[in-house]
């Protein structure tokens, strides 16, 4: 299943950057985000491997991130898995002006085996809703913590 959602944040491209590579901040905007930790590599370079662990609604899961790609302010790509479910998002930023930021991420997600396939299919609005959800948050974050540096 592929998907792509976008937002336009209202800080220029460089401070949205500084915003989303800092790791203290993901627990600001990623709801149920509980903890994140580095496992391998280079920390946020390509070929890392950090663990995040969520609560959902009292469930607690976790996906294992690994950067494919860094290529910072423009583009940033991860691999997320955890059991039945591989999902590589492409995160692209791109001026809208000279104080916004259009953030264009692009979801290949992936299920593993037919019970996950199945329920892929019949909660695509979820997944794609849930994506946007995030990208709101951060829009949301960004644009409170942003101008008071």
């Amino acid at each position: 299943m592929k998907y792509t959602r976008k937002v336009v944040i209202d800080l220029p491209r460089d401070r949205v950057i500084e915003l989303v590579d800092d790791a203290d901040n993901l627990t600001k905007w990623q709801e149920g985000l509980q903890a994140f930790e580095h496992v391998s590599g280079e920390p946020g370079e390509s070929g890392a491997k950090s663990r995040l662990v969520y609560d959902h609604r009292g469930r607690s899961f976790e996906l294992i991130e690994t950067i494919t790609e860094r290529n910072l302010p423009d583009d940033f790509s991860a691999i997320y898995e955890t059991d039945g479910v591989w999902n590589l998002m492409k995160n692209r930023f791109e001026e809208d002006g000279p104080d916004r930021t259009r953030w264009i991420a692009e979801s290949d997600f992936r299920p593993q085996g037919i019970k996950m396939k199945l329920m892929a299919i019949l909660l695509r609005p979820l997944f794609t809703s849930r994506t946007l959800k995030t990208l709101r948050d951060f829009k949301a974050f960004a644009e409170g913590e942003g101008r008071g540096d």
